[in-house]
């Protein structure tokens, strides 16, 4: 299974104790994925379709366990291509869908109402994600969204995700709304919210693999651009002291300089410090440095010198 199905089936798995929250949770479901219809009689029929069989199940619980009715639940195959199933969750009975629409506050289009308390909100989030949430592979990029069906039900639910200072955003996607979380941490604590903490710590085992390996290539990096950059000045140094040798010799250079010029010819690829060790007395890596600067400085008055005769 993906990663989005083991958070859908590890949230599914999360019953409310607390009738409210079961409300809350009810009322992201059926507002996402639910229709209301009125008939000529004005019987009101409530009905949630989806293909998740995880989600039809919960639902079918929340309505036992919240309003004590068990619904009908019709299961239909898509016949082109016979592998797409469709459960759908039908409240006939008027009272039952009127009791439903009242207590979620659906009826009177007064969500918040629903949500005033911080576990109704997880559970709304819950809810949310679980009709029609997705989660990128962790392993290969941090992308979190929910698509929803129009603005007002993008903007409430980003306030709602956005209460436990997450910062979720909203783009609009052809004709859907999508809030959205790009960032790891961010990520996590949406699924902190969600109390999905099988998934949170599965989340984060391979972020820190992840962190490790940046850190791990970021030092390799560095390195490896340090090893140019002395490689590249060993090469220079080497050149100046051929070309003083060539032109004047080296006997024409003080006597530390001298030896320091013979040394770094005799061991091209030691580092400064080592050729501190092979002076006498030794010099420590910062002298060896101002030594071999003054020989590129006394190569280039040589060069500047030939270059004017010329």
């Amino acid at each position: 299974m993906s990663f989005s199905s083991d958070v859908k089936e590890e949230i599914a798995k999360h019953y409310p104790t607390a009738r409210h929250c079961q409300l809350a949770e009810l009322s992201a479901i059926i507002s996402m994925c639910g229709s209301v219809s009125i008939d000529i009689y004005d019987r009101y029929k409530i009905k949630i379709v989806t293909e998740n069989v995880v989600l039809a199940r919960k639902c079918f619980t929340l309505l036992r366990k919240a309003f004590n009715i068990s619904t009908e639940v019709v299961v239909k195959h898509n016949i082109s291509t016979r592998r797409t199933t469709y459960y759908s969750l039908i409240i006939k009975n008027n009272a039952d869908a009127l009791r439903v629409l009242k207590a979620i506050k659906i009826i009177d289009m007064n969500y918040n109402m629903v949500v005033q308390q911080a576990c109704c909100k997880r559970a709304f989030i819950r809810g949310a994600f679980l009709v029609a949430g997705s989660i990128s592979d962790p392993s290969k990029s941090y992308h979190l969204e929910v698509v929803c069906s129009n603005e007002d039900n993008a903007k409430k639910l980003q306030n709602i995700i956005n209460f436990f200072e997450i910062d979720s955003k909203v783009v609009q996607r052809k004709n859907h709304y999508i809030v959205y979380i790009k960032e790891g941490t961010q990520i996590v604590e949406f699924l902190n919210v969600m109390e999905a903490h099988v998934a949170l710590m599965e989340l984060e085992n391979v972020r820190i693999i992840k962190e490790m390996r940046n850190s791990l290539n970021r030092q390799v990096n560095c390195e490896t651009a340090n090893m140019g950059k002395t490689i590249s000045a060993a090469v220079k140094q080497i050149e100046d002291i051929k070309y003083i040798s060539a032109t004047v010799g080296l006997d024409s250079l003080s006597e530390n300089l001298e030896e320091v010029a013979r040394v770094r010819m005799q061991y091209p690829q030691a580092s400064l410090k080592e050729i501190g060790t092979y002076l006498s007395p030794s010099v420590g890596k910062s002298g060896v440095n101002h030594r071999l600067k003054k020989i590129s400085e006394y190569a280039d008055q040589l060069r500047s010198g030939r270059e004017e005769k010329e």
